[in-house]
Protein backbone atom coordinates (compact mmCIF):
# COMPACT_ATOMS: atom_id res chain seq x y z
CA UNK A 1 0.00 0.00 0.00
CA UNK A 2 1.67 3.23 -1.07
CA UNK A 3 1.97 6.09 1.15
CA UNK A 4 -0.66 8.75 1.39
CA UNK A 5 1.98 11.51 0.51
CA UNK A 6 5.63 11.42 -0.40
CA UNK A 7 8.53 13.12 -1.34
CA UNK A 8 12.07 11.60 -2.53
CA UNK A 9 15.06 13.38 -2.95
CA UNK A 10 14.05 16.74 -2.96
CA UNK A 11 16.44 19.38 -3.68
CA UNK A 12 15.76 22.75 -3.36
CA UNK A 13 16.68 26.61 -3.34
CA UNK A 14 15.13 30.03 -3.16
CA UNK A 15 16.91 32.82 -5.89
CA UNK A 16 19.59 35.18 -4.00
CA UNK A 17 20.64 32.07 -2.21
CA UNK A 18 23.18 29.92 -3.36
CA UNK A 19 22.76 26.80 -0.91
CA UNK A 20 20.44 23.94 -0.83
CA UNK A 21 17.80 24.54 1.73
CA UNK A 22 16.72 20.78 0.82
CA UNK A 23 19.62 18.31 -0.47
CA UNK A 24 18.33 14.32 -1.25
CA UNK A 25 15.66 15.01 1.46
CA UNK A 26 12.63 11.86 1.68
CA UNK A 27 9.69 11.76 3.82
CA UNK A 28 6.52 9.39 3.45
CA UNK A 29 3.14 9.97 5.32
CA UNK A 30 0.76 7.41 5.84
CA UNK A 31 -3.00 7.75 5.67
CA UNK A 32 -4.45 8.32 9.06
CA UNK A 33 -0.91 9.71 10.66
CA UNK A 34 -0.75 12.59 12.47
CA UNK A 35 2.88 14.72 12.28
CA UNK A 36 4.46 16.96 13.78
CA UNK A 37 7.35 18.89 11.75
CA UNK A 38 9.69 20.81 14.35
CA UNK A 39 13.02 22.32 13.99
CA UNK A 40 14.53 26.25 14.34
CA UNK A 41 13.04 29.07 12.29
CA UNK A 42 14.01 29.03 8.90
CA UNK A 43 15.23 25.95 8.49
CA UNK A 44 12.15 25.32 5.95
CA UNK A 45 9.55 23.80 7.54
CA UNK A 46 6.84 25.98 5.72
CA UNK A 47 8.77 24.88 2.77
CA UNK A 48 8.06 21.21 2.55
CA UNK A 49 4.57 21.83 4.36
CA UNK A 50 4.28 23.36 0.55
CA UNK A 51 5.90 20.93 -1.35
CA UNK A 52 4.30 17.98 0.25
CA UNK A 53 0.98 19.49 -0.44
CA UNK A 54 1.92 20.44 -4.56
CA UNK A 55 1.55 24.35 -3.95
CA UNK A 56 5.33 23.87 -4.67
CA UNK A 57 6.00 23.47 -7.74
CA UNK A 58 2.28 23.97 -8.73
CA UNK A 59 1.21 27.24 -7.13
CA UNK A 60 4.22 28.54 -6.38
CA UNK A 61 7.39 28.67 -8.72
CA UNK A 62 10.82 27.70 -6.41
CA UNK A 63 13.73 25.76 -8.41
CA UNK A 64 13.54 22.42 -7.12
CA UNK A 65 13.57 18.96 -8.36
CA UNK A 66 12.61 15.69 -6.70
CA UNK A 67 12.61 12.08 -8.12
CA UNK A 68 9.26 11.77 -6.53
CA UNK A 69 6.32 14.01 -5.41
CA UNK A 70 3.22 12.39 -4.74
CA UNK A 71 0.43 14.73 -3.16
CA UNK A 72 -2.59 14.24 -1.62
CA UNK A 73 -5.93 13.92 -3.61
CA UNK A 74 -8.02 15.87 -1.50
CA UNK A 75 -6.28 18.62 1.16
CA UNK A 76 -6.94 21.73 3.11
CA UNK A 77 -3.55 24.17 3.75
CA UNK A 78 -3.84 26.76 6.74
CA UNK A 79 -1.44 29.15 6.05
CA UNK A 80 0.66 31.19 8.82
CA UNK A 81 -0.48 34.59 7.69
CA UNK A 82 -4.42 34.20 7.29
CA UNK A 83 -4.67 37.24 4.79
CA UNK A 84 -2.43 35.38 2.14
CA UNK A 85 -5.40 33.03 1.93
CA UNK A 86 -8.81 34.69 1.53
CA UNK A 87 -10.84 35.31 -1.56
CA UNK A 88 -13.47 37.89 -0.73
CA UNK A 89 -13.99 40.65 1.32
CA UNK A 90 -16.77 39.36 3.82
CA UNK A 91 -16.74 36.41 6.35
CA UNK A 92 -20.09 34.92 5.12
CA UNK A 93 -18.72 35.42 1.52
CA UNK A 94 -15.98 34.00 2.42
CA UNK A 95 -17.12 30.56 3.19
CA UNK A 96 -19.77 31.01 1.03
CA UNK A 97 -16.86 31.10 -2.05
CA UNK A 98 -15.30 27.71 -0.99
CA UNK A 99 -19.16 26.12 -0.69
CA UNK A 100 -19.85 27.46 -3.95
CA UNK A 101 -17.32 25.24 -5.45
CA UNK A 102 -18.56 22.14 -3.01
CA UNK A 103 -21.71 22.60 -5.17
CA UNK A 104 -23.62 23.00 -1.83
CA UNK A 105 -27.20 24.43 -2.40
CA UNK A 106 -27.62 27.85 -1.56
CA UNK A 107 -30.69 27.08 0.60
CA UNK A 108 -28.48 25.70 2.95
CA UNK A 109 -25.49 27.94 2.79
CA UNK A 110 -26.62 29.87 6.06
CA UNK A 111 -26.99 26.65 7.98
CA UNK A 112 -23.56 25.62 7.16
CA UNK A 113 -21.44 29.03 7.93
CA UNK A 114 -23.18 29.67 11.37
CA UNK A 115 -21.67 25.92 12.20
CA UNK A 116 -18.37 26.59 10.46
CA UNK A 117 -17.97 30.08 12.69
CA UNK A 118 -19.38 28.37 15.33
CA UNK A 119 -16.60 25.42 15.24
CA UNK A 120 -13.57 27.21 15.38
CA UNK A 121 -14.92 29.88 17.88
CA UNK A 122 -15.60 32.95 15.64
CA UNK A 123 -18.48 34.94 17.29
CA UNK A 124 -19.45 37.46 15.18
CA UNK A 125 -23.07 39.57 15.64
CA UNK A 126 -23.41 39.54 11.73
CA UNK A 127 -21.26 37.03 9.64
CA UNK A 128 -21.61 39.61 7.15
CA UNK A 129 -18.61 41.27 8.39
CA UNK A 130 -15.66 42.89 6.17
CA UNK A 131 -12.52 40.77 6.94
CA UNK A 132 -9.99 43.49 7.45
CA UNK A 133 -11.67 44.78 10.34
CA UNK A 134 -11.10 41.16 12.23
CA UNK A 135 -8.32 41.08 14.57
CA UNK A 136 -5.28 38.89 13.93
CA UNK A 137 -6.70 35.92 15.86
CA UNK A 138 -10.25 36.27 14.05
CA UNK A 139 -8.73 35.86 10.75
CA UNK A 140 -6.90 32.90 11.59
CA UNK A 141 -10.04 31.13 13.42
CA UNK A 142 -12.11 31.94 10.00
CA UNK A 143 -9.14 30.75 7.21
CA UNK A 144 -9.51 27.24 9.42
CA UNK A 145 -13.29 27.46 9.04
CA UNK A 146 -12.65 27.93 5.52
CA UNK A 147 -10.64 25.02 5.50
CA UNK A 148 -12.76 22.62 7.55
CA UNK A 149 -15.57 23.25 4.91
CA UNK A 150 -13.70 21.47 2.09
CA UNK A 151 -14.49 18.66 4.44
CA UNK A 152 -10.30 17.68 3.34
CA UNK A 153 -8.59 14.09 4.06
CA UNK A 154 -5.49 15.65 4.31
CA UNK A 155 -4.99 18.80 6.63
CA UNK A 156 -1.89 20.81 6.44
CA UNK A 157 -1.27 23.52 9.47
CA UNK A 158 1.41 25.87 9.66
CA UNK A 159 1.25 27.64 12.73
CA UNK A 160 -2.31 27.69 12.53
CA UNK A 161 -2.59 29.77 16.53
CA UNK A 162 0.36 31.93 15.76
CA UNK A 163 -1.57 34.83 16.68
CA UNK A 164 -4.32 33.34 18.95
CA UNK A 165 -4.60 34.16 22.42
CA UNK A 166 -4.12 31.17 24.96
CA UNK A 167 -8.21 30.53 25.31
CA UNK A 168 -8.29 30.57 21.62
CA UNK A 169 -5.25 28.93 20.64
CA UNK A 170 -6.65 25.67 23.35
CA UNK A 171 -9.99 26.08 21.18
CA UNK A 172 -8.82 25.99 17.85
CA UNK A 173 -6.82 22.62 18.68
CA UNK A 174 -9.79 21.31 20.45
CA UNK A 175 -11.38 21.98 17.31
CA UNK A 176 -9.12 20.05 15.42
CA UNK A 177 -9.13 16.82 17.38
CA UNK A 178 -12.95 16.99 16.89
CA UNK A 179 -12.43 17.25 13.49
CA UNK A 180 -9.32 14.66 12.14
CA UNK A 181 -9.88 11.73 14.02
CA UNK A 182 -9.90 9.92 10.50
CA UNK A 183 -7.78 12.72 8.40
CA UNK A 184 -3.72 13.06 8.10
CA UNK A 185 -2.20 15.75 10.00
CA UNK A 186 0.67 17.54 9.04
CA UNK A 187 1.56 20.32 11.25
CA UNK A 188 3.86 23.05 11.72
CA UNK A 189 3.87 24.61 15.17
CA UNK A 190 5.75 26.25 17.53
CA UNK A 191 3.35 26.26 20.88
CA UNK A 192 3.98 22.74 20.95
CA UNK A 193 1.65 22.02 24.65
CA UNK A 194 -1.84 21.71 22.39
CA UNK A 195 -0.70 19.75 19.96
CA UNK A 196 1.48 16.77 21.32
CA UNK A 197 -1.49 14.68 22.50
CA UNK A 198 -2.70 14.62 18.91
CA UNK A 199 0.23 14.25 17.36
CA UNK A 200 2.17 10.45 17.49
CA UNK A 201 5.24 11.34 15.29
CA UNK A 202 7.73 13.89 15.24
CA UNK A 203 10.30 14.48 12.07
CA UNK A 204 12.93 16.68 13.71
CA UNK A 205 14.96 19.25 11.53
CA UNK A 206 18.12 21.23 12.18
CA UNK A 207 18.73 24.72 11.07
CA UNK A 208 20.26 23.56 7.41
CA UNK A 209 16.86 21.75 6.72
CA UNK A 210 18.54 18.17 7.42
CA UNK A 211 16.02 15.67 9.34
CA UNK A 212 17.96 14.94 12.69
CA UNK A 213 15.38 12.18 13.71
CA UNK A 214 12.40 10.94 12.50
CA UNK A 215 10.63 8.97 15.31
CA UNK A 216 7.46 8.22 17.68
CA UNK A 217 6.93 11.24 19.97
CA UNK A 218 7.52 9.95 23.34
CA UNK A 219 10.58 8.28 22.21
CA UNK A 220 11.95 11.48 20.47
CA UNK A 221 10.94 13.93 22.94
CA UNK A 222 13.02 11.82 25.60
CA UNK A 223 15.68 11.54 23.82
CA UNK A 224 16.52 14.48 21.96
CA UNK A 225 15.76 16.99 24.10
CA UNK A 226 19.44 18.27 24.36
CA UNK A 227 19.49 18.46 20.81
CA UNK A 228 15.83 20.54 20.56
CA UNK A 229 17.83 22.94 23.51
CA UNK A 230 21.11 23.60 21.41
CA UNK A 231 19.15 24.30 18.07
CA UNK A 232 16.25 26.34 19.40
CA UNK A 233 13.21 24.14 18.91
CA UNK A 234 10.32 24.84 21.54
CA UNK A 235 9.73 21.72 24.12
CA UNK A 236 7.69 21.01 26.63
CA UNK A 237 9.35 23.02 30.02
CA UNK A 238 11.87 24.77 27.66
CA UNK A 239 11.35 28.09 29.71
CA UNK A 240 11.55 26.63 32.77
CA UNK A 241 15.05 25.49 31.53
CA UNK A 242 15.82 29.43 30.47
CA UNK A 243 14.70 31.04 33.53
CA UNK A 244 16.92 28.66 35.30
CA UNK A 245 20.09 29.56 33.57
CA UNK A 246 19.12 32.99 33.45
CA UNK A 247 21.75 35.59 34.93
CA UNK A 248 19.94 38.96 34.44
CA UNK A 249 19.36 40.17 38.05
CA UNK A 250 16.18 42.62 37.07
CA UNK A 251 15.71 45.98 38.92
CA UNK A 252 13.06 48.34 38.42
CA UNK A 253 13.86 51.98 39.13
CA UNK A 254 11.19 53.88 39.43
CA UNK A 255 10.83 56.66 36.04
CA UNK A 256 9.61 60.35 37.10
CA UNK A 257 9.81 61.32 33.81
CA UNK A 258 6.74 60.93 31.94
CA UNK A 259 7.07 59.94 28.26
CA UNK A 260 3.59 59.60 26.96
CA UNK A 261 0.22 61.00 28.64
CA UNK A 262 -3.33 60.12 27.54
CA UNK A 263 -7.04 61.52 28.30
CA UNK A 264 -9.97 60.47 26.83
CA UNK A 265 -8.01 58.88 24.40
CA UNK A 266 -10.14 57.11 21.48
CA UNK A 267 -8.96 55.63 18.09
CA UNK A 268 -11.55 55.43 15.31
CA UNK A 269 -12.89 53.66 12.21
CA UNK A 270 -14.95 55.75 10.44
CA UNK A 271 -17.14 56.94 13.67
CA UNK A 272 -16.67 53.95 15.61
CA UNK A 273 -14.29 53.88 18.33
CA UNK A 274 -12.71 51.36 18.25
CA UNK A 275 -10.28 51.84 21.52
CA UNK A 276 -10.41 54.30 24.60
CA UNK A 277 -8.24 54.69 26.94
CA UNK A 278 -9.53 57.04 29.79
CA UNK A 279 -6.70 57.75 31.66
CA UNK A 280 -3.02 56.84 31.48
CA UNK A 281 0.39 57.53 31.52
CA UNK A 282 4.16 55.82 30.42
CA UNK A 283 6.97 56.95 31.98
CA UNK A 284 10.53 56.26 30.83
CA UNK A 285 12.08 53.17 30.60
CA UNK A 286 9.35 50.99 31.30
CA UNK A 287 8.21 47.93 29.75
CA UNK A 288 4.33 47.55 29.54
CA UNK A 289 2.41 44.38 28.63
CA UNK A 290 -0.82 44.68 26.77
CA UNK A 291 -2.93 41.69 27.22
CA UNK A 292 -6.73 40.12 26.32
CA UNK A 293 -8.31 38.32 23.92
CA UNK A 294 -8.44 38.35 20.08
CA UNK A 295 -10.24 41.11 18.82
CA UNK A 296 -10.35 43.24 22.38
CA UNK A 297 -8.26 46.17 20.60
CA UNK A 298 -4.65 45.46 21.56
CA UNK A 299 -3.35 46.39 18.10
CA UNK A 300 -5.97 49.17 17.64
CA UNK A 301 -4.37 51.23 20.48
CA UNK A 302 -0.88 50.80 18.88
CA UNK A 303 -2.08 51.63 15.51
CA UNK A 304 -3.69 54.80 17.69
CA UNK A 305 -0.53 55.61 19.09
CA UNK A 306 0.77 55.75 15.71
CA UNK A 307 -1.60 57.94 14.56
CA UNK A 308 -2.47 55.14 11.56
CA UNK A 309 -6.17 55.97 12.63
CA UNK A 310 -7.86 58.95 13.33
CA UNK A 311 -7.88 59.42 17.21
CA UNK A 312 -9.92 62.41 19.62
CA UNK A 313 -9.26 63.39 23.30
CA UNK A 314 -5.77 64.61 24.49
CA UNK A 315 -2.44 62.83 23.80
CA UNK A 316 1.24 63.69 24.67
CA UNK A 317 4.76 63.14 23.86
CA UNK A 318 7.68 64.60 26.12
CA UNK A 319 5.40 66.91 26.85
CA UNK A 320 4.42 67.78 23.47
CA UNK A 321 0.80 67.94 22.46
CA UNK A 322 0.03 65.29 19.10
CA UNK A 323 -2.88 65.85 16.68
CA UNK A 324 -4.07 63.99 13.74
CA UNK A 325 -1.75 64.12 10.60
CA UNK A 326 1.64 65.18 13.14
CA UNK A 327 5.10 63.42 12.57
CA UNK A 328 4.73 60.84 15.08
CA UNK A 329 8.21 58.85 13.45
CA UNK A 330 10.99 60.62 15.52
CA UNK A 331 9.29 59.39 18.64
CA UNK A 332 7.64 56.24 18.33
CA UNK A 333 8.93 53.53 16.32
CA UNK A 334 6.35 50.31 15.29
CA UNK A 335 6.56 46.58 14.54
CA UNK A 336 3.67 45.28 13.02
CA UNK A 337 1.19 42.09 13.64
CA UNK A 338 1.97 41.29 10.06
CA UNK A 339 5.68 41.97 9.29
CA UNK A 340 5.19 42.07 5.27
CA UNK A 341 3.03 45.63 5.91
CA UNK A 342 6.37 47.35 6.66
CA UNK A 343 8.98 46.27 3.96
CA UNK A 344 9.15 48.83 1.38
CA UNK A 345 12.76 47.43 0.22
CA UNK A 346 13.75 44.18 -2.43
CA UNK A 347 16.68 42.97 0.21
CA UNK A 348 17.11 42.55 3.85
CA UNK A 349 20.50 44.70 3.78
CA UNK A 350 18.46 47.56 2.35
CA UNK A 351 15.08 46.86 4.61
CA UNK A 352 17.60 47.81 7.68
CA UNK A 353 19.68 50.32 5.80
CA UNK A 354 16.49 52.51 4.76
CA UNK A 355 15.72 54.18 8.15
CA UNK A 356 19.41 54.85 8.51
CA UNK A 357 19.50 56.60 4.92
CA UNK A 358 16.87 58.78 5.95
CA UNK A 359 18.96 60.17 8.59
CA UNK A 360 21.66 61.10 5.73
CA UNK A 361 24.41 58.80 7.38
CA UNK A 362 27.56 58.33 5.72
CA UNK A 363 27.25 55.24 3.46
CA UNK A 364 30.53 53.33 5.71
CA UNK A 365 28.75 54.01 8.81
CA UNK A 366 25.45 52.94 7.56
CA UNK A 367 27.24 49.54 6.26
CA UNK A 368 28.68 49.10 9.87
CA UNK A 369 25.34 49.51 11.47
CA UNK A 370 23.52 47.27 9.69
CA UNK A 371 26.04 44.31 9.59
CA UNK A 372 25.85 44.56 13.21
CA UNK A 373 22.63 44.58 12.95
CA UNK A 374 22.27 41.74 10.35
CA UNK A 375 24.48 39.34 13.20
CA UNK A 376 23.14 40.17 15.93
CA UNK A 377 19.30 39.02 14.79
CA UNK A 378 20.81 35.98 12.80
CA UNK A 379 20.36 37.59 9.33
CA UNK A 380 23.80 37.68 7.70
CA UNK A 381 23.50 34.53 5.77
CA UNK A 382 20.30 36.71 4.45
CA UNK A 383 21.42 39.79 3.30
CA UNK A 384 21.11 39.69 -0.37
CA UNK A 385 17.25 38.01 -0.12
CA UNK A 386 14.11 39.87 -0.82
CA UNK A 387 12.19 39.63 2.63
CA UNK A 388 9.27 38.23 1.22
CA UNK A 389 11.47 34.92 0.59
CA UNK A 390 11.98 34.59 4.31
CA UNK A 391 10.59 32.39 6.62
CA UNK A 392 7.90 33.75 9.18
CA UNK A 393 10.08 33.93 11.56
CA UNK A 394 12.79 35.85 9.91
CA UNK A 395 10.86 38.24 8.63
CA UNK A 396 10.01 38.85 12.64
CA UNK A 397 12.87 39.43 12.92
CA UNK A 398 14.12 41.50 9.95
CA UNK A 399 10.61 43.79 11.00
CA UNK A 400 12.54 44.54 14.89
CA UNK A 401 15.75 44.83 13.39
CA UNK A 402 14.62 47.58 10.54
CA UNK A 403 12.48 49.49 13.37
CA UNK A 404 14.82 49.73 16.35
CA UNK A 405 17.93 50.65 14.11
CA UNK A 406 17.27 54.58 14.26
CA UNK A 407 17.45 53.92 18.22
CA UNK A 408 13.88 55.78 18.43
CA UNK A 409 13.20 56.32 22.83
CA UNK A 410 9.71 54.90 22.30
CA UNK A 411 9.15 51.01 21.01
CA UNK A 412 5.31 49.80 20.42
CA UNK A 413 5.40 45.87 19.11
CA UNK A 414 2.87 44.34 17.92
CA UNK A 415 3.50 39.96 19.16
CA UNK A 416 7.28 40.47 17.61
CA UNK A 417 7.50 36.74 19.32
CA UNK A 418 4.98 34.69 16.92
CA UNK A 419 6.86 32.64 14.89
CA UNK A 420 9.92 32.35 16.72
CA UNK A 421 11.83 29.47 17.89
CA UNK A 422 13.01 29.28 21.14
CA UNK A 423 16.87 30.58 20.62
CA UNK A 424 15.54 33.93 18.71
CA UNK A 425 12.84 34.34 20.83
CA UNK A 426 15.25 34.52 24.57
CA UNK A 427 17.98 36.83 22.39
CA UNK A 428 15.31 39.14 21.20
CA UNK A 429 13.80 39.33 24.58
CA UNK A 430 17.46 40.08 25.93
CA UNK A 431 17.56 42.52 23.42
CA UNK A 432 15.11 44.51 24.49
CA UNK A 433 15.61 44.03 28.09
CA UNK A 434 18.82 46.07 27.56
CA UNK A 435 17.25 48.52 25.96
CA UNK A 436 14.69 48.82 28.21
CA UNK A 437 17.09 49.28 30.82
CA UNK A 438 19.09 51.76 28.99
CA UNK A 439 15.80 54.34 28.64
CA UNK A 440 13.61 52.79 26.21
CA UNK A 441 10.39 52.86 27.06
CA UNK A 442 8.38 49.44 25.44
CA UNK A 443 4.42 48.61 24.66
CA UNK A 444 4.06 45.38 23.43
CA UNK A 445 1.16 42.95 22.43
CA UNK A 446 1.49 39.71 23.49
CA UNK A 447 -0.09 36.63 24.41
CA UNK A 448 2.62 35.38 26.47
CA UNK A 449 2.12 35.06 30.21
CA UNK A 450 6.09 34.02 30.93
CA UNK A 451 7.13 37.78 29.53
CA UNK A 452 4.54 39.25 31.34
CA UNK A 453 5.91 37.75 34.62
CA UNK A 454 9.61 37.59 33.51
CA UNK A 455 9.99 41.08 31.61
CA UNK A 456 7.45 43.34 31.60
CA UNK A 457 7.34 46.21 34.47
CA UNK A 458 2.97 47.01 33.55
CA UNK A 459 0.12 45.03 32.30
CA UNK A 460 -2.61 46.80 30.36
CA UNK A 461 -5.60 44.59 30.24
CA UNK A 462 -7.78 45.55 27.55
CA UNK A 463 -11.19 44.42 27.00
CA UNK A 464 -14.23 45.32 24.63
CA UNK A 465 -11.79 48.26 23.26
CA UNK A 466 -11.26 49.64 26.30
CA UNK A 467 -8.45 50.17 29.07
CA UNK A 468 -9.73 48.67 31.94
CA UNK A 469 -6.71 47.73 34.30
CA UNK A 470 -2.92 49.13 34.37
CA UNK A 471 -1.14 47.34 37.22
CA UNK A 472 2.46 47.18 38.26
CA UNK A 473 4.21 44.18 38.09
CA UNK A 474 5.74 42.50 40.79
CA UNK A 475 9.44 41.53 39.69
CA UNK A 476 9.27 37.80 39.97
CA UNK A 477 12.47 35.81 39.50
CA UNK A 478 13.07 32.70 38.59
CA UNK A 479 14.07 30.06 41.27
CA UNK A 480 17.09 28.04 40.40
CA UNK A 481 17.65 24.60 40.29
Amino acid sequence: MSPMLEVENLRLKFPGDERLLFKDLSIQIEKGEKVLLLGPSGCGKSTLLQVLSGLIPQSIEVPMKAEKIQPPESWGYVFQDPDSQFCMPYVDEELAFVLENLQIPREEMPEKITSLLKAVGLDLADPHTPIQTLSGGMKQRLAIASVLALEPEVLFLDEPTALLDPQGTEEIWETVKRISDDKTLVIVEHKIDHVLDQVERIILFNEHGEIIVDGLKDWVLRNYRETMKEQGIWYPGVWQDYLQNRSVKRTLDPAQETVIELNNFSGYRKKKPLITVEEAAVRTGEWIAIVGENGAGKSTLLHALMQFIKTTGHYEINGETIKNGKRITDHLTFVFQNPEFQFVTNSVYEEIAYGLRLERLEEQAIEERVLEVLERFRLGDYQNHHPYHLSMGQKRRLSVAASIVQSQPVLLLDEPTFGQDSKNTFALLEMLEAFQQAGVTILMVTHDRHIVEYFATRVWTIESGLLVRDEQIQIKEPVHA
